[in-house]
């Protein structure tokens, strides 16, 4: 390994192929059919690496990705960010991504610092475990809404954001293809604020290889139009896959043949969202040369390197650079050098025209078969003002005894739901399933209303007995509220009656605006080494989105013949 020279700081940005950008101004970039342009009229190609230091890493039998528990936002330690820009430089990477960052921060300098140097971000919407969809029980809840928008709104104000993901590796196998229709109700609803904002961003997701049978209609399924009417309000606009197939000193035709061919016909634009094998060290990463070229590049928009800094995976260790305890000091590797020289050699060409590449169009979406299992019928879009209405008109409400309430919501979902089923009753309400298409009036909601809405159901099929609302000392009965079943369904009925259906979302009250001020930066400025160490999000938005995990343990219950 090696230090940098103490010149590198000076160095002019490497490598920014058809960018057009300068230190002055970042171009707009946006999709044409499949392909990607600047303001301009230039192809542009990722030419990324990702950028984000790993969370604790626990691992266990139900973690065998070792996926981090926490998290630390690269975008809100100014520092850090001025630290690190002379070694992206040296890299000639126009765009980083980031996996998790916290809206409550300040994220003006890491931002600014990077749009001056022409890199652009892909940010990552979802947070690890409680902030993201969960691949066994996917549900698409009021809570992951409006973490979602609020974290676009904070970076709505800065010009360098190429695209938001709204999910990372969710469908891992055919089994689970299902959830396909809760990423992309995501992609729907996040796409319409967008519009909403006048915001210019991409809708994006990156998922995980695999085999064709599932990963080919989970791409398509994604890019699709349910309505059959060639719109693309529920299309993603980039598409990523996470990519390693190309280890040590590879040839396309052994790595990247099979599925270059698999997205020859792709609608939208396309990226490796991760590329960079570790199983025949040292990493050559002479996959670059492959993948700009003019064999991939009709397919294929670029690619993210994994990973700047170091990572544990179950693969074994990542990462190109280490920085040193006190955070100040950066030592290069060679995977770094190596990643230097194949971005720096690669010319990729600037064709098609935008004139050329078309509008797009967007196919029917793919019929279910044995391995792949999602509805074309896609879960609403969650209401916040109609389950705030059910909540507040619950006549037992969830009301738990200790503040880590996330610890016994799944348990007591659980409970509630055999009592209701032991009674011939159903929890349906409450229910999400991706292969019919079917999903209850309450499954939008926060988890804890879900809880609220089976207990009051409980309560009241017990005669508005008192004891039957107690719940271990968790609920409280609710004075205000019909005591009677039919006018609890009557009032039920009332509050969902709009909840239904799609609409454009809108910031949740209280939330933080593109140029409002955080609480939790420490200073404004976000260059404090320890303002961007987090494990969670704003409270605010987050209250509540802890127990989805703990949901998911409950979801096999929620529906009782």
């Amino acid at each position: 390994m090696r230090a940098s020279s103490c010149f590198a700081a000076g160095l002019a940005l490497a490598g920014a192929f058809f960018t057009g950008v300068d230190a002055a101004a970042i171009q707009t970039v946006t999709r044409n059919g499949r392909y990607l342009y600047t303001a301009d009229g230039n192809r542009f190609y990722i030419k990324g690496v990702a950028y984000q230091e790993q969370g604790a890493v626990v691992a266990s039998a139900s973690n065998t990705f070792l996926e981090p528990s926490t998290f630390i936002d690269p975008l809100a330690n100014g520092t850090a960010c001025t630290r690190d820009l002379p070694y992206l430089q040296q890299l000639g990477v126009n765009t980083i991504r980031a996996y998790s960052v916290n809206s409550s921060l300040n994220h003006d300098s890491c931002m600014q610092t990077f749009s001056n140097a022409g890199i652009y971000t892909i940010i990552d919407l979802s947070l690890p475990g409680n902030g993201s969809m969960d691949r066994n029980a996917p549900t698409w809840t009021t809570n992951l809404l409006d973490l979602y928008i609020e974290t676009i709104s904070v970076f709505s104000k800065y010009n360098n954001v190429l695209a938001y993901n709204v999910g990372n590796e969710v469908v891992i196998a055919p089994n689970g293809t299902a959830a396909a229709t809760f990423v992309k109700a995501a992609a729907r609803d996040v796409k319409a604020y967008l519009k909403s904002i006048n915001s210019n961003a991409l809708v994006g997701y990156a998922s995980i290889d695999g085999d064709a049978t599932w990963l080919d209609p989970l791409a398509n399924y994604l890019s699709c139009d349910p309505s059959g009417s060639n719109s693309g309000a529920t299309a993603l606009d980039l598409f990523g896959l996470n990519n390693y197939e190309w280890c040590g000193n590879s040839t396309f035709q052994d790595s990247y043949a099979g599925v270059e061919g698999q997205f020859a016909g792709y609608n939208v634009a396309a990226y490796f969202s991760e590329f960079g094998c570790i199983t025949s060290p040292p990493r050559l990463w002479t996959e670059v040369a492959a993948l700009f070229s003019s064999q991939m590049s009709p397919v294929w928009s670029g690619g993210v390197a994994f990973s700047y800094f170091p990572a544990t995976s179950a693969q074994g260790q990542f990462g190109m650079v280490t920085i040193s305890p006190d955070g100040t000091a950066v030592t290069t590797s060679s995977d770094f050098t190596n990643l230097q020289t194949q971005y720096g050699a690669v010319l990729p060409p600037n064709s098609p025209s935008q004139s050329g590449a078309g509008s797009g169009t967007y196919p029917s979406c793919p019929q279910q078969n044995s391995s792949w299992l999602a509805s074309s019928t896609l879960p609403p879009t969650p209401n916040f003002a109609a389950c705030q209405c059910l909540e507040n008109n619950l006549s037992c409400q969830f009301t738990p005894s200790t503040s880590n309430y996330t610890a016994i919501v799944g348990a007591l979902l659980d409970y509630t739901c055999s009592l209701i089923g032991q009674s011939g009753g159903s929890c349906s309400a409450i229910s999400s399933n991706g292969t019919t298409g079917q999903y209850g009036a309450v499954s939008e909601c926060d988890p804890t209303i879900m809880l609220s809405y089976v207990m009051s159901d409980y309560y009241i099929a017990n005669g508005a007995n008192a004891q039957s609302c107690s719940f271990g000392g968790n609920g409280t009965v609710n004075s205000k509220a019909p005591s009677s079943a039919s006018a609890a369904n009557a009032m039920a009925s009332s509050c969902l009656a709009s909840a239904s259906g799609t609409s454009v979302p809108t910031l949740p009250a209280g939330a933080l605006s593109p140029s409002g001020s955080s609480s939790s930066s420490g200073g404004g400025s976000g260059s404090s080494p320890n303002a961007a160490s987090v494990v969670l999000a704003d409270a605010r938005t987050l209250m509540g989105m802890g127990v989805l995990v703990a949901v998911g343990i409950a979801s096999g219950l929620w529906t009782i013949a």
